[in-house]
C-alpha cells in the first residue's frame, strides 16, 4: 500500500490536547513515518516517534529537518495559559511567536504542507451571532494578541499554509489538567469547587473530528484561515455543568459568575462561537459532531447539573465514554 504525499509528518505541540490527540491517531496508521517534539524537560511524555527537543533550539530543528525531510508539518506549540501569558509578555512571545519563526525558518524554502493552529481568542467576543473568517479581529488578552501576531507572520511569510482557529479540544491532556475537561475534573476529583463562566461561550470540539479534519487536510491542501469548532456552541459554565453531571460529581462542587466578577486579570473574552461552514465547504464533507454527542447531556438550564434521574448513570467513566470521545453507547 502506497503511503500519503503528506508523510512523513512532523508534529509540534504535543503536550497539549490537540497536538497529543493528533499524533495518536497518525502514529497508529503510519507508526514509521510520524514524529512529535516535546520539550526536553518534560520527560514524563515519552514513547516512539516523540522525541525531546525544544521548539527553541534552531540548530536541532534543522538537524531533525536534514534528517527527517519532512513533507509536512502540524504546528501547534504554544501556551493558552491565560494568566501566564498576561503577567509576563515576553514569555507569551517567545513560546506563542518565537516558537512560528522557529518552525518557519526550519521549513526554509521547501515546498511541503504546513498547517498551524490559532485560537478563537484572536476574537473579544459578541453579543450576539458566530465569527466568521472575514470578521476583524481584536484579542482582549495576550495570549490572543500574540496568537494574531503569529497567525499574520505565517499568512506573510508562507501563504500556502491552512491556519486553524480552534476553539475548546475535548480530549485527555498528557498532565491531566491541562485541557478543558481534566481541568475541571481535576477540581472535582479533589472536592474542590470549579467556578465558570456564564457569558463566555465557545464552540467545543471532540478531538476525534480535529483528527479527521487535519487528515483531510493534509490530502486536499487547502490553504488560508478557518474556523474550527462544532455545531453545537455552550458557555463555560455549562461545559462544567456536563462533566459535573455526566461524571456524577457533587452537584454544589460547580459554581458561577460573571466574567466582570472574576476580576481584571486575565481579561475574558466574552462570546467568541465560530462559525464552521468555510471549512466545511473547503473539505467537501462535515466531519463535526455536537459536543456533548447526546442530547440528553446538554444542560437546559442553570440547575439542570443538579437533576439526577435514577435510570440515568452518572459515574466518572461515563466521561470517559461520552465526553472525552464520540460514544458507541452510554
Amino acid at each position: 500500500m502506497s503511503l500519503p504525499s503528506f508523510l512523513p509528518l512532523l508534529i509540534t505541540g504535543v503536550t497539549g490536547v490537540p497536538g497529543y490527540s493528533v499524533f495518536q491517531h497518525f502514529h497508529s496508521k503510519y507508526p514509521n513515518h510520524v514524529t512529535a517534539i516535546r520539550p526536553v524537560r518534560y520527560w514524563p511524555l515519552s514513547g516512539e516517534g516523540i522525541i525531546p527537543l525544544d521548539i527553541e533550539d534552531r540548530k536541532g530543528l534543522a538537524e531533525l529537518m536534514k534528517r527527517k525531510q519532512f513533507r509536512s508539518v502540524l504546528n501547534g506549540a504554544g501556551s493558552c495559559a491565560l494568566k501566564s501569558c498576561e503577567m509576563n509578555a515576553v514569555l507569551a512571545y517567545r513560546v506563542n511567536v518565537q516558537a512560528v519563526l522557529n518552525v518557519l525558518e526550519m521549513i526554509g524554502d521547501r515546498d511541503l504542507r504546513l498547517i498551524h493552529l490559532s485560537t478563537d481568542l484572536v476574537f473579544p467576543g459578541k453579543t450576539e451571532g458566530l465569527y466568521t473568517e472575514e470578521d476583524p479581529i481584536s484579542p482582549v488578552t495576550m495570549y490572543g494578541k500574540t496568537m494574531a501576531i503569529a497567525e499574520e507572520i505565517v499568512m506573510l511569510r508562507y501563504p500556502s499554509a491552512a491556519i486553524f482557529r480552534i476553539s475548546l479540544p475535548m480530549g485527555i491532556s498528557v498532565n491531566g489538567h491541562a485541557g478543558a475537561i481534566d481541568w475541571i475534573l481535576s477540581r472535582f476529583k479533589k472536592n474542590n469547587p470549579a467556578t465558570l463562566y456564564f457569558d463566555e461561550l465557545r464552540s467545543p470540539f471532540y478531538c476525534e473530528d480535529f483528527n479527521k479534519v487535519i487528515e483531510l487536510s493534509l490530502e486536499h491542501s487547502i490553504n488560508g484561515i478557518y474556523h474550527l469548532g462544532s455545531h453545537r456552541h455552550l458557555s463555560l459554565y455549562q461545559i462544567g455543568q456536563i462533566v459535573n453531571k455526566v461524571g456524577g460529581y457533587a452537584p454544589h462542587l460547580l459554581k458561577g459568575c460573571m466574567r466582570k466578577e472574576a476580576g481584571p486579570i486575565p481579561p475574558r473574552a466574552g462570546n467568541v462561537t465560530m462559525s464552521n461552514r468555510k471549512l466545511i465547504q473547503a473539505l467537501r464533507v462535515d466531519p463535526f459532531r455536537k459536543w456533548p454527542y447526546l442530547e440528553h447531556h446538554v444542560p437546559d438550564d442553570s440547575d439542570w447539573h443538579h437533576d439526577r434521574p435514577p435510570h440515568m448513570s452518572f459515574h466518572p467513566e461515563q466521561i470517559h465514554k461520552c465526553l472525552y470521545r464520540i460514544p458507541i453507547a452510554c
